[in-house]
């Protein structure tokens, strides 16, 4: 079942137009705009972007789609460069322009990706659209994971940066579809500019799989909430982390907030850390 409904498809479904009208008195249907409705319960960037005329983009699309990408404060919605018909998500009456854009992250380049559907940008142009808005390590890190599911093939990356701008290009050596998490992705470019050495998803005999071994002597974990959140869970990472310990190895875990947002203090502890290893 599509999330957004036309007018015509309803009554194609065999609803008259007062059946249309009821169900939506009813909270059957929910009514967006103009011959456009949804189910109760549809998300509300896909709302906010049938609202104004658009489709979900860049890091909204990336997250419908299981994506890892920055959550957005606003919708991000791709506008057509020459559609002049864009309303405002709160007020009909009031246009959006790139002056004005009422709460919503618009988007204008033109689309490149023959995927994309009515509701939605494709996965590609999602992508381009995410290396011209965030932050460099979050752009990378998207980039990364969408290789990482499957959804993005090696040989499309180069599609991803074909005409971008150049202050751009650089990035796509930055590329690494092995990190598992966008928090891993973040980890490996604060690591990399710090100039050290490590290796990614490390099989270490008698303790498991690490996500990061920083120069030999340092192992990085990048715990997510969903993996470590029992205390069994728990108890098999500090043995883990005893055992590595017991060879000189220290361990690190940073949790989710310091490596996406403040991670400065997390790259002045390995440095210190690393230094005492030394």
């Amino acid at each position: 079942m599509p999330r957004i409904l036309h007018r015509r498809d309803l009554r194609a479904a065999g609803l008259s137009g007062h059946e249309i009208t009821a169900r939506v008195r009813s909270g059957a249907l929910v009514r967006i705009r103009r011959d456009h409705y949804a189910l109760p319960g549809v998300d509300s960037a896909t709302l906010v972007s049938t609202r104004v005329g658009g489709r979900l983009a860049c890091v909204s699309a990336l997250r419908d789609v299981g994506v890892f990408a920055a959550e957005p404060i606003a919708a991000h919605v791709h506008i057509p460069g020459n559609h002049s018909r864009s309303r405002s998500p709160r007020d009909r009456r009031v246009r959006l322009t790139p002056e004005n854009r009422d709460g919503v992250e618009l988007h204008w380049h033109p689309l490149v990706d023959a995927h994309s559907t009515e509701h939605r940008v494709g996965l590609v142009d999602a992508l381009r659209q995410v290396l011209r808005c965030q932050p460099a390590p979050l752009a990378v890190a998207s980039i990364d994971n969408a290789l990482f599911l499957g959804l993005l093939r090696p040989g499309e990356v180069a599609a991803v940066f074909n005409g971008m701008p150049r202050r751009l290009l650089h990035l796509q050596q930055r590329v690494n579809g092995r990190s598992e998490s966008g928090q891993e992705s973040v980890i490996r470019w604060w690591l990399e500019e710090a100039g050290l050495e490590f290796e990614i998803q490390v099989d270490i005999l008698g303790v498991g799989r690490v996500d990061f071994l920083v120069e030999g002597r340092l192992v990085i974990e990048a715990d997510s909430r969903l993996g470590h959140s029992t205390w069994e869970q728990q108890t098999r990472d500090r043995d883990r982390d005893l055992e590595l310990a017991r060879r000189g190895i220290a361990t690190l875990r940073p949790h989710y907030s310091a490596i996406m947002f403040a991670p400065q203090p997390v790259i002045a502890a390995v440095l210190g850390l690393l230094e005492r290893l030394r």
